[in-house]
């Protein structure tokens, strides 16, 4: 669906999409926090979000007609362009409008103003995301999410990375899509909590560039360069970061390149693709320890101050579209190749890993209206992956005797894996004269993993010596592992009146282990015996749109098992069980002429829902460790004539554990940022962030560890970026 909440862009009226909230079944949401203060708004969050439903699907009838709004365009559902209005799918939706205003640093600036988002910012450009979830951590975390850019994953599905978003070009994004929860049939493994897209501007005419200056000399450029040729078009996007970082040595250089083209063949066949390519050089400061150690001083500081992460990735692809016998047939072959390389500071002994990775694969789907009315897709994906990690201690292990005692100095880890990934789907969407319409999708998947060690085999260091306590790292024998999964969708939507639209949706999410999780092992494991991660997910929402305003109202409870965790013995295994439920609402309201307001507020729980232990403690039933009950984004827009946009933005973080015991925890914050847009021709213009406004002291993550007790990723200061941008074309 469209919002209705007011933009102007390029001096007329723009209406900026934000919209699409998704849900699920009220009676199954149940909090087990221990804290009857948290249950308490659970309750009346319930109570006003059926209010809140029942209120926008009766029709006003003083309302005047809904208003002619942006029709919106995605294509995260089906792979090709679908108006938002006319999806059945929690979608939300930044537009080209907002991200220009945003001017983001970091994409969770902008990921951070959709519901259901509440991903930590690390240092440089490194991030944990969370979509409906906790901030997951783990050596195959990441799996938990898929990213991807005009479609593609960034990332093979078994070599993920928790920073991964920074293989994308999202600087010179035309939009960013985030789906919440299952990702629909046309996507499969990594898709269990959440998908983000990066979707790239259309090739054609254009000229435009911008120079921002920030703090501690930091500096950005960013550009296009496009041309319109008739049946040919392209464009050259470019970005450049170079920053020294508010901590001791934390310095980022980056460098991102896309180029894009689109062809229109005289036999009807449609050509489009291009390349992407980004280097990322980064100093990277760690967590600053002990308790609120993200004040004062210490905020500044780095503990590690040779961390380093150097990544360099490339993507190619080609989407060729012909319609062959009234089916429209979409192929789109593409190669990928990533390769990085950093210190991992935050374990003993600070090792090297090195991780590289080349993928070949195709995605091939065909869509037909039926005779019936009915759109009907069927697609088959395959993807072929050769993929390696090396883990390589440079110095001594210090410390405790027994940590001197059981890691070696030298080489931990040197494997290869090649991995084949091959995926059917099929999907129906038929809509009916009652105001029903109804979507039925089905995955099924299977990847195989061909593991080939390296090295020695088994728990010894690099020359088979064992050690006094035995060796922290475990290499298995060569193996070949496979998994197969089945994913099916459905959704019901139904039209409550000409401005509501109620809609309901049961998936499941799954994720194959991840290779990291089969083959980097500890100590006495010689064998993880894993299987897939699946999660259910049941959403109800109502979604509603008029003159000036949008509302939607989500309700979702999702069961996931398997979650593949590292328990106290440092084995890999399936011991995971958790539920998550929550409460969404987006809404975007015009307020008068020049002032309008936007904002998403999200209530959620998330709970450990089996029987384990972790510090002497059975956690079933506590909340899961890094999951604020509650998260908001807020924005004030006033615009007193056409050239000039300003937002004054609240980020609400509440208040989370840090451990799985619940026994530490971390406050919450609130952080003002402050955005200026001015128009000075239709050439040229200038924009003025301050972030962090009051210089609040602040952690962008809190965690806690046995070792280390309280420990933090300290929130950048109150910061400006001043920026000039020029239309040349």
């Amino acid at each position: 669906m469209k919002s209705a909440f007011s933009e102007f862009c390029s001096g007329s009226v723009h209406q900026q999409a934000r919209i699409r909230c998704p849900q699920l079944p009220e009676s199954r949401i149940q909090h087990s926090s221990k804290n009857p203060m948290e249950r308490n708004m659970i309750r009346k969050l319930l109570l006003s979000s059926i209010a809140t439903t029942t209120l926008i699907t009766i029709p006003a009838v003083a309302q005047n007609d809904q208003q002619s709004i942006e029709e919106i365009q995605i294509t995260s559902n089906s792979r090709r362009s679908q108006g938002l209005a006319d999806i059945n799918a929690a979608v939300s939706v930044l537009g080209q409008a907002e991200l220009d205003l945003i001017g983001l640093t970091h994409y969770q600036e902008a990921l951070n103003r959709l519901p259901g988002y509440s991903g930590h910012r690390n240092n440089g450009q490194e991030s944990l995301n969370a979509i409906r979830s906790p901030i997951l951590t783990g050596a195959g975390a990441c799996g938990a999410f898929l990213i991807a850019e005009n479609g593609i994953p960034v990332r093979s599905s078994g070599f993920c990375n928790v920073n991964e978003m920074f293989d994308t070009h999202s600087e010179n994004a035309a939009r960013v899509e985030l789906i919440r929860g299952p990702a629909s049939a046309f996507y499969g493994s990594n898709a269990v909590h959440g998908m983000i897209n990066v979707i790239l501007p259309e090739p054609g005419d254009a000229g435009e560039l911008t120079l921002e200056s920030g703090p501690q000399g930091s500096y950005r450029m960013k550009g296009r360069y496009g041309r319109d040729y008739g049946n040919f078009k392209q464009m050259l996007l470019v970005n450049s970061v170079n920053e020294n970082g508010y901590r001791d040595d934390s310095g980022v250089d980056q460098q991102k390149v896309s180029w894009l083209y689109s062809y229109d063949s005289d036999n009807g066949t449609q050509f489009d693709g291009g390349f992407t390519f980004i280097n990322l050089n980064q100093e990277t400061a760690g967590y600053v320890v002990g308790t609120d150690a993200y004040e004062g001083s210490r905020r500044d500081t780095n503990p590690n101050p040779e961390a380093f992460r150097d990544s360099v990735s490339t993507r190619v692809w080609t989407t060729i579209s012909r319609t062959i016998n009234d089916w429209d047939v979409v192929f789109t072959p593409y190669l990928r190749d990533v390769n990085m390389t950093f210190m991992q500071h935050f374990l003993p002994g600070k090792p090297i890993e090195d991780t590289e990775h080349r993928s070949l694969g195709f995605q091939l789907a065909a869509y037909r209206e039926l005779s019936n009315g009915a759109n009907f897709a069927i697609g088959f994906d395959l993807e072929d992956t050769e993929g390696s990690q090396k883990q390589f201690q440079p110095n001594p292990t210090t410390g405790s005797f027994f940590l001197r005692n059981s890691i070696p100095q030298g080489q931990h880890y040197n494997y290869e894996v090649d991995a084949t990934q091959l995926a059917a789907f099929v999907n129906y969407e038929q809509r009916f004269d009652n105001g029903w319409e109804i979507s039925l999708g089905l995955r099924v998947e299977n990847i195989d993993y061909s593991y080939d060690n390296q090295m020695i085999d088994g728990r010894t260091d690099e020359f088979g010596v064992s050690c006094r306590f035995g060796c922290r790292y475990s290499r298995p024998s060569d193996r070949d592992d496979s998994f197969t999964d089945i994913s099916p969708k459905l959704g019901l939507s139904y039209a409550l009146n000409d401005v509501s639209t109620l809609q309901i949706r049961v998936q499941r999410g799954f994720r194959a282990p991840q290779a990291t999780e089969l083959y980097r092992l500890q100590n006495a494991q010689t064998v993880a015996d894993l299987d897939s991660v699946e999660l259910d997910s049941y959403e109800v929402a109502v979604i509603s749109a008029g003159d000036g305003w949008n509302l939607s109202a989500s309700i979702y409870y999702m069961d996931k098992d398997n979650e593949i965790i590292t328990d106290s013995s440092r084995i890999n295994l399936n011991g995971n069980h958790t539920k998550h439920r929550g409460i969404e609402f987006d809404l975007g309201y015009d307020i008068a002429d020049t002032l309008a307001v936007r904002g998403v507020f999200n209530l959620a729980s998330h709970t450990y829902e089996n029987d384990q232990f972790s510090g002497g403690i059975n956690i079933n039933g506590s909340d899961v460790d890094s999951a604020p009950n509650t998260f908001a984004n807020v924005g004030l827009q006033w615009r007193p004539n056409p050239a000039w946009l300003t937002e004054l933005e609240l980020v609400h973080m509440g208040d989370y554990y840090t451990n799985p015991e619940n026994t530490a925890s971390y406050d919450g914050h609130n952080i003002i940022n402050l955005r200026t847009r001015y128009k000075y021709s239709d050439s040229l213009s200038f924009s003025l962030n301050i972030l962090n406004l009051g210089d609040k002291e602040y952690a962008e993550r809190a965690d806690w560890t046995t070792f280390t007790g309280d420990r933090y990723f300290p929130g950048e200061p109150e910061r400006a970026y001043f920026a000039v941008h020029w239309k040349y074309r």
